[in-house]
């Protein structure tokens, strides 16, 4: 693994609207690295990983993700930071009127492919590393909560992210499907070298696939454990 951070906040205070969240966070997260976010919830791992990808203005520290210094980012260049970046939600949040392959163009679309030769090309690989080849004409509403959340992922996998931020990405899946999207998660990590960072309130997971886990409690981010999946 190298040792190159992909993410490093020092004495980070992170801020919804005039409200403190988190205060004196210090995270480092390297290439390749596997990493959970755990804290009750409202302890702030959302506003975390807002803040990571751009929708949250880090005001007082120092903070870099994928080369972005995150107190220089203005508005118009979050979408230059968030190309380097694959966002997975709890939630989907999938274009609900228009199928996966369409779904897939509009991001690449509006990230700047425009060679249709070469989207094409693209969401077939994408689809095809999280096991939905040929799956592309489906709409949302005609597939399951897994496959939705591997359309999820593959958005994510667009534009060959350094780093993958996932929100609670199982939580509304049955185990086995639950199993399912962490092996595709910890094989995306490990064959791409794609740093991941995994909020969580399910321990059962991190037991069952371990990794290097950080704990949100007192308003701050603490070390709790290194483990190799």
């Amino acid at each position: 693994m190298s040792d190159s951070p992909i993410v490093s906040l020092r004495g980070a205070n992170i801020y919804q609207g005039g409200s403190l969240i988190l205060s004196d966070v210090n995270l480092q997260v390297n290439k390749g690295e596997f990493v959970y976010m755990i804290g009750k919830t409202g302890s702030g791992k959302s506003s975390l990983l807002k803040t990571l990808y751009g929708d949250l203005y880090l005001k007082e520290g120092t903070g870099e993700v994928a080369d972005f210094d995150l107190k220089k980012l203005k508005w118009q260049n979050v979408p230059h930071l968030r190309r380097n970046l694959g966002i997975v939600f709890q939630d989907f949040r999938l274009l609900t009127d228009r199928n996966v392959h369409d779904n897939l163009q509009f991001v690449l679309k509006a990230t700047g492919w425009t060679d249709k030769i070469l989207i094409k090309e693209k969401i077939e690989n994408v689809l095809t590393k999280v096991g939905l080849k040929n799956k592309g004409f489906k709409m949302p509403y005609e597939m399951s909560g897994g496959e939705q959340q591997r359309v999820d992922i593959a958005r994510a996998l667009l534009n060959n992210p350094k780093l993958i931020l996932a929100d609670e990405p199982t939580g509304n899946l049955d185990p086995d499907t639950r199993d399912e999207i962490m092996n595709l998660l910890v094989n995306i990590c490990r064959d791409y070298h794609t740093a991941i960072i995994m909020a969580t309130h399910d321990y059962t997971i991190i037991q069952k696939y371990p990794a290097r886990v950080v704990r949100i409690e007192n308003s701050t981010i603490k070390e709790i454990s290194v483990a190799t999946m």
